[in-house]
């Protein structure tokens, strides 16, 4: 793969993690009191053009 690919994708790869990590503080915040809670947490990666359907899940515990 190309540089340029690879610039792109890690800038893509960042910008997802970023954002996504201030919507989930964001959420616990306006949720208030989630300690001993633990959360169900899914992100699904489509990338148009290509056959693409990446899915994740995890769990974020509480604080």
């Amino acid at each position: 793969m190309s540089d340029d690919f690879n610039m792109s994708m890690r800038k893509f790869l960042k910008q997802v993690g970023v954002t996504s990590q201030q919507a989930i503080e964001a959420a616990m915040r306006e949720a208030g009191e989630t300690s001993g809670k633990t959360f169900e947490a899914k992100v699904v990666l489509t990338v148009d053009g290509l056959d693409l359907e990446h899915v994740v899940t995890g769990k974020i515990e509480g604080a």
